[in-house]
């Protein structure tokens, strides 16, 4: 088991985007999917600040803004609106609010699920920067949250492709000096040797 060494406590902001959700005509699903792939992966606490909101994109931006700059999360993981219909448009939200766009998140995640089905090159998901946290958009289906996250693994478990969390504790420790680490066994985070604790 990883030795957890976090001097400040993690903060996560999670959003589902959901017209239907948020209208209650069915229940959410991204964010309990989020929350608990989160616990089985972390391997100290954190705090959570959840928004269920509709697919409007004042909103999602009012909300990003809010998460970074209220509540001062260090992560925010948003879930839904991100294919090329015109209701999904939170990446367009995403990118309108950041100051910096992180390219290689979104690279990495349609490579992930390009292994699960054909139609991953259909997401616009993107990763950015705003101020000094992380903002990234995650597909909406719980199944589909858990392989972006972990990567592809093979049949013996081992990692063919590796998801997007591996890097993120080493980007959150260099935007914000915020130290985690996650549990190998779900989700094996990377650093290079210079920043390890």
């Amino acid at each position: 088991m990883t030795a957890c060494l976090s001097k400040d406590t993690l903060k996560i902001g999670l959003v589902s985007i959901s017209d239907r959700a948020s209208q209650g005509v069915y229940v959410d699903q991204g964010i309990p999917a989020l929350q608990k792939w989160l616990e089985t992966a972390l391997c100290e606490p954190f705090e959570v600040e959840t928004r269920l909101i509709a697919d409007e994109q004042d909103v999602i931006e009012q909300t990003l803004i809010e998460l970074v700059d209220q509540h001062a999360c260090h992560l925010v993981l948003t879930t839904g609106g991100t294919g090329p219909a015109k209701r999904d448009v939170t990446p367009d939200a995403t990118l309108a609010i950041a100051h910096r766009e992180m390219p290689g998140f979104g690279e990495q995640m349609r490579q992930v699920s390009l292994h699960f089905v054909p139609t991953a090159i259909l997401s616009r998901q993107v990763g950015v920067i705003r101020h000094s946290s992380l903002i990234l958009n995650l597909p909406g289906q719980p199944k589909a949250i858990q392989e972006t996250l972990e990567g592809v693994k093979g049949t013996d478990g081992a990692v063919i492709v590796r998801g997007i969390f591996s890097a993120v504790p080493y980007c959150l420790q260099l935007l914000s000096e915020i130290y985690i680490e996650t549990r190998p066994e779900i989700c094996e985070s990377f650093r290079p040797k210079s920043a390890r604790r």
